[in-house]
């Protein structure tokens, strides 16, 4: 399994785990929340989730929580997911992580309480490179959510781009690491055919700028 944001790290993960041909993805695990009917965190619409997963060509499964869940409720629907697909012989879940040893722990525990294993294709790369290395490979994103704290409303749904990364303050990791922002991927190598998007609004809520990325047409 893959736990999948929809964004550039997730992406790369898995076009990583496909290039070496060491795994086979069998379910994308993406956390939604129900009252906005979004991506948790990345506030993206389900349509979009939809539109990626048909476009990788991998079975989408949704862990459902409610706004300002509690990390309790958030475990117990994570372990449900975990434990189904286990019987159905998944062993391992991969994650996007590059360098954060705190969360690498915590979902290393949470894995080894139900005989699961951790997997992180991307683990210790210089995220200045791996930056790069995404735009180079032909991936194309959009920032979809900002912490306000972190940088300017201005930011939120621009183009993940050298442009951007040119852009970028020093403070604020190029691959957004530290939680400073969030991406939507809409077209890349792992993807049959991209997603045609359009860009609404920008909103601020709850500290964060998120980008009304909406399906082009709709």
């Amino acid at each position: 399994m893959l736990s999948w944001s929809g964004g550039k790290d997730s992406s790369l993960a898995l076009h990583e785990i496909r290039r070496t041909g060491e795994y086979k993805v069998v379910a994308l695990m993406t956390t939604v929340t129900r009252e906005f009917d979004r991506i948790s965190m990345h506030g993206v619409r389900r349509s979009l989730l939809y539109a990626q997963a048909a476009s990788l060509g991998v079975p989408l499964e949704e862990i459902w929580i409610p706004s300002k869940a509690t990390n309790e409720v958030y475990e117990a629907q994570m372990k449900a997911i975990l434990l189904k697909h286990k019987a159905e012989g998944a062993n391992e879940v991969a994650f996007g992580d590059l360098f954060l040893q705190d969360i690498r722990a915590y979902r290393e525990e949470r894995l080894a309480q139900v005989g699961m294993q951790g997997v992180f294709p991307l683990w210790g790369r210089d995220t200045t490179k791996l930056a790069r290395e995404f735009i180079r490979l032909g991936f194309k994103a959009v920032l979809c959510c900002i912490d306000q704290k972190k940088l300017g409303s201005e930011f939120c749904g621009r183009d993940f781009d050298e442009s951007l990364l040119g852009s970028l303050p020093p403070s604020v990791d190029p691959c957004g690491e530290n939680g400073e922002f969030h991406t939507f991927v809409y077209a890349g190598p792992i993807f049959d055919h991209e997603i045609a998007i359009a860009k609404g609004e920008v909103v601020l809520r709850d500290g964060f700028y998120f980008a009304d990325l909406m399906p082009r047409g709709s």
